[in-house]
C-alpha cells in the first residue's frame, strides 16, 4: 500500500512541477532511505513544492510534505523561507502538522559550481493532528553543478517526530548520509 501511495505522490509532484514556470526535481538516496522532491515557481520568488521520504532507519516511516516558500536566487546565494505541511505515516504513529522552516546555500566565490548550505523545518505541537506531537527535519549539503541544470550533492539528514500514542519521546525516523541529484528546468 505504501508503494502505491509513494507512486501516486510522485506522479502528483511531477504534474505540479510541469504546471510551474521554473522547477526542479530532486532524488536522493541514503543507507536506509530514499527521498523524491519536486518544486516549481508559481510566480517570481514564490515556489510551491512537495516530496516524500521513505525510510527504514529504525521504524518503517513514510513522510510526505507540501510547502510554499518565498525564495531568492542570486549568483552568491540561494535562500527560501516558508510554511510546510508534513504528514507522517510510521510504525509508531500517524499524523500531520503545519510548520515553518527554510533553506540557505552560498556559492563559493572561487568555485562558483560549488555551494554549501542546509535546511531545517519544525512542526510544533500547537498545529498538529492525530498522534503527532511535533516533528522536524534538518540537513546539510555540499552541491556541485555538473552542468547548468544538474547539481549533484552529498549531505547529512536527520528526520524525527514525537507521537502521543508512543509515549517514548522524539523518535529519529531517518539519520545518515545521502547522495543525490537535482535537475533544474
Amino acid at each position: 500500500m505504501k508503494s502505491i501511495l509513494t507512486a501516486l505522490a510522485g506522479t502528483a509532484l511531477l504534474t505540479l512541477a510541469g504546471l510551474a514556470q521554473a522547477g526542479s526535481l530532486d532524488l536522493n538516496l541514503g543507507p536506509d532511505a530514499v527521498q523524491f522532491e519536486a518544486a516549481g515557481e508559481v510566480t517570481d520568488g514564490i515556489r510551491l513544492g512537495g516530496g516524500v521520504v521513505d525510510s527504514e532507519y529504525r521504524e518503517d516511516a513514510t513522510v510526505f510534505h507540501a510547502q510554499l516558500m518565498g525564495t531568492q536566487h542570486t549568483r552568491e546565494r540561494e535562500v527560501g523561507v516558508g510554511a510546510r505541511w508534513t504528514q507522517y505515516d510510521t510504525d509508531v504513529g500517524k499524523g500531520g502538522g503545519l510548520g515553518l522552516g527554510g533553506y540557505g546555500y552560498v556559492y563559493l566565490p572561487n568555485l562558483p559550481e560549488v555551494s554549501l548550505g542546509g535546511y531545517g523545518y519544525y512542526t510544533p505541537g500547537a498545529v498538529t493532528s492525530r498522534d503527532l506531537d511535533d516533528g522536524y527535519e534538518i540537513g546539510v549539503r555540499a552541491r556541485y553543478a555538473f552542468a547548468p541544470n544538474v547539481d549533484g550533492y552529498v549531505g547529512l539528514r536527520q528526520l524525527g517526530a514525537d507521537f502521543d500514542s508512543d509515549g517514548s519521546g522524539t523518535r529519529t525516523l531517518d539519520r545518515g548520509a545521502q547522495v543525490g541529484v537535482r535537475l533544474r528546468f
